[in-house]
């Protein structure tokens, strides 16, 4: 049994982040010396980020294709919506919370960046037009991601209804193949955690250990925030109210909770959905699509994760610059999926495009990434109750059944 738990990764990393502060309390100078692990694990990430970036982005725009007329529209403005709304609210809270603030290095030892040599505190749009046209003359991150755009645009728009089946399967194995070389590198993330917190600590004493539990409580209070302020509107617009949602998917959730995949409870949540009243069709390209382009708290994990590093290195973000971080996010949250690891992946891609916050530190992230299961259940929720809205919107919403169903779940026990 014991050699059984020793296998799990949640307690590897936990064991990793206990045996990195021990290191970085009792053996400081040592302890610096781990930096390399957490800077290796960052650059295999990196070095497979556009080929990732690339064929999630195609694989999901060329998914839109379907058959209701006017559905992929609405779809995109709904998750686009959603993505800016995410984005805000949780720029929004780490701003008011400021969980980096207080520990950290020095603000005299980071580097000057040309972006906030141009601004002046105001916003300013030539300011944030001159930023993302550098990034995509001079980042090839950017440029990799509009490709797999049209890439995918011209598949699901192709005449040729062989030839785009075949090269969608085609882009799906890709993936697939990696998911799968991710998975190997993933299993290198407790060394990486226990480097990235040993050096921490080693360098700035144990007290750095508090604004990382700052972090982790900052994130579930913007992802109860979403939930509260959007997700609880939206759902009783479209007719169900969320905690009836909720009593419905039950089993689904808490097999998300314990599992940590969203990907394995699938198929019972498109059941589920069918089961509430939403077109099965309608169901099938919204909830797997949205597991590309709907991640409501994968995108609260990304910004307020930029500003968390900002705040820890002592650099003040201005009004443009807050902006201009909120557009390139609104790109880069494209590459998100549910994959595990993928929002910590997407982070990287966005602090690349990002220059001003420094890249070194984001491996300490890795230390709580185990905690954020409430970014992956507003991942869920979040395309579940799009499910609903888009339906009601598309007139594909079986109104008399949802409500059927919300009342037997109402007689049911919890």
């Amino acid at each position: 049994m014991p050699a059984r738990l020793l296998r799990t990764a949640t307690l590897q990393l936990l064991l990793a982040i206990v045996c990195g502060a021990l290191l970085g309390v009792f053996d400081p100078q040592l302890a610096i010396e781990m930096k390399p692990l957490s800077d290796g694990f960052i650059r295999v990430i990196g070095w497979l980020m556009p080929f990732m970036m690339f064929l999630l982005v195609a694989s999901g725009v060329a998914g839109l294709q379907v058959r209701q007329r006017g559905l992929g529209r609405k779809v995109l403005i709904y998750f686009q919506t959603m993505a800016l709304v995410s984005l805000a609210l949780g720029c929004l809270i780490a701003e008011v919370v400021h969980p980096g603030t207080g520990v950290g290095p020095d603000a005299s030892h980071v580097p000057v960046n040309l972006l906030s040599a141009q601004t002046t505190g105001e916003f300013s749009w030539s300011t944030v037009s001159v930023v993302l046209t550098r990034a995509l003359t001079q980042n090839p991150i950017l440029q990799i991601m509009l490709a797999g755009l049209v890439a995918g645009a011209v598949i699901a728009r192709a005449k040729d209804h062989r030839h785009a089946v075949a090269l969608r399967a085609l882009l799906e194995n890709a993936v697939g193949v990696l998911f799968k070389i991710l998975k190997v590198v993933l299993r290198f993330a407790p060394l990486a955690a226990f480097g990235a917190i040993a050096f921490t600590i080693g360098r700035f004493g144990p007290a750095s250990a508090v604004p990382l539990l700052k972090f982790v409580a900052v994130m579930y209070l913007a992802s109860a925030a979403f939930v509260l302020l959007i997700l609880v509107p939206v759902a009783r617009a479209s007719g169900a109210p969320l905690w009836r949602l909720i009593v419905h998917l039950k089993d689904e959730l808490l097999l998300v909770t314990f599992t940590g995949s969203s990907v394995a409870a699938l198929p019972g949540l498109i059941e589920k959905m069918q089961t509430l009243g939403c077109d099965r069709q309608l169901t099938r390209l919204v909830l797997t699509s949205g597991y590309s382009f709907n991640l409501s708290g994968s995108n609260i994990y990304l910004i307020t994760a930029v500003l968390f590093l900002a705040q820890m290195s002592g650099i003040t973000l201005t009004g443009s610059e807050l902006s201009t971080l909120l557009l390139i996010a609104l790109v880069t949250s494209l590459g998100s999926t549910s994959m595990a690891g993928s929002a910590f992946f997407t982070l990287i891609a966005t602090l690349n495009l990002f220059h001003l916050v420094p890249l070194e530190g984001v491996g300490l992230l890795l230390g709580v990434e185990r905690l954020m299961k409430c970014r992956v259940l507003t991942n869920v929720l979040g395309n579940c109750v799009a499910c609903l809205a888009i339906a009601r919107w598309q007139n594909a919403l079986d109104r008399p059944a949802m409500k059927a169903m919300i009342e037997v779940k109402r007689s049911e026990p919890l």
